[in-house]
């Protein structure tokens, strides 16, 4: 194979693992509407995931990403579930995704169905199905995304503010509250004016370090020290642990040492909204238990977005209480960490037992 087969090969659309998608398919998961369709052989009929029709065998379906490729092996569409119709909605929630992202200020969510010509119940329902979040949650994040590139610049504060899109400082400091986890200041300076308290601590997994902000864990990493910390926030005020972080570091080290009592600690960490999504999802796997990249991109409602799944997964600043390493390649294998293949290893040995 050469180069530009291997390309291809690399970029060809993946098919739909059956594991999952019949699954959906079998419990009639609403949530999986718009993502695939299933076709039943014996009818030559595809249908989306919560059809209401009686299920067939498992050997007599077979699943497609969209409802054209179905069309194409020669299947027509229910007449009871109607799975053409998904596709206006997946078209009316990527409209309002651009009106977001376009509109400064906030539309409501009257405002926003009413724009793409859905009910407003309804189309919360379909928005959250496709992108995991609520409208008004998505819109928070652009919010956020906005302030935090406009006090990248080089202007006030206060005109970053109301360049974001807010009402005003009260509700830029309440919504951005445990998502910056910083003032806006500390993030157009990098990091003046925040306290970051930190430290080093031996575990069976090798040094480990924990620092924290007043608000959380902002960091967790192995074989790193402060001067990671000083690299990222070169004008924060980093200082040694105190009484209060000490607490956050006792937990940490029993989450790994003993992840069975695994404490619940604040964490103070943000990302886009997707790997927002993707570090619940991964927060929501049990322990003792792996989920695959497929599976996590089909826990948010992006079954296609494994690899972006990965990177999200690879994003992620808090080890162990965030946990990626329970993220596995889908023939089992353990896949990378940021922090060896060996440590992966441990970590799910302990929670195994």
């Amino acid at each position: 194979m050469n180069y530009h087969e291997a390309m291809a090969a690399r970029d060809a659309p993946k098919a739909v693992d059956r594991n999952w998608a019949f699954a959906a398919f079998d419990n009639r998961d609403r949530s999986f509407d718009g993502q695939f369709v299933g076709a039943v052989k014996t009818t030559g009929i595809y249908c989306k995931p919560s059809c209401p029709a009686r299920r067939p065998l498992p050997e007599n379906v077979e699943f497609f990403w969209e409802p054209a490729e179905a069309r194409a092996a020669g299947y027509r569409p229910c007449m009871r579930c109607k799975p053409d119709e998904v596709g206006r909605d997946r078209e009316a929630v990527a409209a309002a995704l651009k009106l977001i992202e376009e509109t400064e200020h906030g539309l409501s969510l009257e405002e926003l169905a009413a724009a793409v010509g859905y009910a407003p119940h309804h189309f919360h329902r379909l928005f959250k199905r496709d992108t995991g979040l609520t409208p008004a949650a998505y819109r928070r994040s652009v919010q956020a995304r906005r302030a935090a590139a406009a006090l990248d610049g080089n202007g006030r504060v206060t005109d970053a503010i109301y360049e974001a899109g807010y009402s005003g400082p009260s509700r830029f400091y309440a919504n951005t509250k445990g998502h910056l986890g910083m003032t806006p200041s500390a993030w157009k300076n990098g990091g003046a004016g925040a306290v970051i308290r930190w430290a080093v601590v031996p575990t069976s997994l090798g040094q480990m370090l924990v620092a924290a902000t007043e608000k959380g864990i902002c960091r967790l990493s192995f074989d790193e020290g402060a001067e990671a910390l000083a690299d990222r926030f070169p004008k924060a005020q980093i200082l040694p642990a105190d009484a209060t972080t000490e607490a956050l570091i006792a937990g940490a080290v029993q989450a790994v040492e003993n992840p069975s009592r695994m404490p619940d600690l604040p964490l103070d960490v943000a990302g886009t909204a997707f790997q927002e999504a993707v570090w619940q999802e991964l927060r929501r796997i049990p322990i003792g238990e792996t989920r695959s990249y497929a599976d996590i991109a089909a826990a948010v409602g992006k079954p296609k977005a494994v690899r972006a799944a990965g990177s999200a997964n690879g994003a992620n600043n808090v080890a162990v209480l965030i946990p990626c390493h329970r993220v596995v390649r889908s023939d089992g294998s353990l896949g990378g960490y940021a922090y060896g293949l060996d440590r992966k290893r441990m970590l799910l040995e302990k929670e195994a037992t």
